[in-house]
């Protein structure tokens, strides 16, 4: 039978708290690994081997893992493994079948009881790992947000986050050292803030916005001026109409094949919980911005590559492939061709076309694969003297199909 690894959750007051099966797994343990301070918890043991789980943690668990051995491992985990936990991570690298989870009540749990709120009415975000930004995703009015901080330096990070993003009136409670005897609380808006008090280590922030506010939304098409450009941007209609096409889903990858701002690309990972984008855009003033409006719109993980659009041909470029592809500069026949291929089952790709040149290149792949050709024209009112007058924006071309079950 394969090895399992025991995943034990341990709540914040101790081993104490353990359910029986739990506590029978550590005592019973030939080697115990977990972070120093739950090491420390425990019971001293003078034939149990503990470990201290490696930094960076990912990068050094495949060598700890290996030199396990394959009966009576425990991992300690600070309540439930799978919430932003080592669980999640050991599952990701070993599999499933090959750990088994014993969980403890959560942070988060914890949190939502101190504030009385119910899971269905509060949004978790980790910060754990993440940059601060991505929480202005989450920015919307009576927002309640549930955020696992990174340590005692996050609800500062939040505090002026949420002043730069416009929400000074954001409410922050700190619980810090949730299920100890020491347990804290302290609140404040994000604009009062004051760095000067101490935060402890280890702190869940609830942070609760105020209900009149004006905010995006998550409906595909913002505003083009939610977006720092040069001009070379797809309005609001037009990428309102590439992402009904493009369908975002949740985990799902997007290439944005000469990115311009990135609004497709940025829109996309807005939409639907895990969706990342490539954005590969040629000019490196627009790859600066595409960075820099992925954070004001809280996407920052959106991954940003300098360079042709060609470069999704070469073998050794190493883009994972993706599950759509928006190509809004930079067409050619190569290009399209490597992202057809590239795409993975029930993939979906979307070409927009402003020049006769792409329209050709558009009509090509219409004849080659199929799918949709559409013309897509916007008309803005716009004074004309002392009156109004319908001005027509360029028209644009645009090619969809959806790459069906293909081996």
């Amino acid at each position: 039978m394969a090895r399992v690894i025991e995943v034990v959750g341990v709540a914040a007051c101790g081993v104490e708290s353990m359910e029986p099966t739990a506590r029978a797994l550590v005592e019973q343990a030939r080697v115990v690994v977990g972070s120093p301070r739950l090491l420390g918890l425990l019971p001293a043991h003078p034939t149990q081997t503990r470990l201290p789980l490696p930094s960076p943690l990912r990068a050094g668990l495949p060598d700890l893992v290996s030199g396990l051995g394959e009966e009576g491992v425990v991992v300690l985990a600070t309540g439930d493994p799978m919430v932003s936990g080592i669980g999640t991570t050991l599952v990701d690298l070993l599999g499933a079948d090959a750990v088994r989870i014993h969980p403890a009540l959560s942070s988060v749990a914890l949190a939502r009881a101190r504030m009385r709120w119910s899971a269905e009415q509060s949004t978790v975000l980790s910060l754990v790992s993440t940059p601060v930004a991505a929480i202005r995703r989450l920015l919307s009015p009576d927002a309640r947000i549930v955020v696992l901080s990174a340590g005692p330096q996050t609800p500062g990070e939040l505090a002026h986050e949420l002043v730069a993003a416009g929400w000074p009136d954001g409410s922050l409670t700190v619980l810090g050292d949730l299920g100890t005897e020491g347990e804290s609380l302290r609140r404040s808006t994000a604009a009062d803030w004051d760095d000067g008090p101490s935060v402890p280590r280890l702190n869940v922030v609830a942070v609760h916005l105020p209900g009149e506010h004006a905010a995006y939304g998550m409906t595909a098409g913002l505003p083009d001026e939610a977006f720092e450009h040069d001009g070379q941007l797809t309005k609001r209609e037009i990428r309102a109409a590439a992402l009904a096409t493009l369908r975002p889903m949740p985990g799902q990858l997007l290439w944005d094949l000469g990115a311009g701002a990135g609004s497709v690309g940025i829109e996309w990972a807005r939409a639907a919980d895990r969706a990342r984008t490539i954005a590969v855009e040629r000019d490196p003033d627009r790859a600066a911005r595409i960075a820099r409006n992925a954070v004001a719109l809280g996407v920052p993980g959106i991954r940003v590559v300098q360079g042709e659009t060609d470069l999704v041909t070469a073998a050794d470029h190493g883009l994972p492939d993706p599950d759509a592809v928006f190509v809004g500069g930079g067409a050619s026949t190569g290009v399209v061709d490597a992202a057809w291929g590239a795409l993975r089952p029930h993939g979906r790709i979307v070409l927009h076309a402003v020049t006769l040149d792409t329209e050709a290149i558009a009509v090509a792949a219409f004849r080659a694969h199929g799918g949709e050709l559409r013309r897509l024209s916007v008309e803005r009112a716009e004074p004309l003297g002392h009156h109004l007058s319908w001005t027509p924006a360029r028209p644009v071309v645009q090619w969809s199909c959806t790459k069906e079950g293909l081996p």
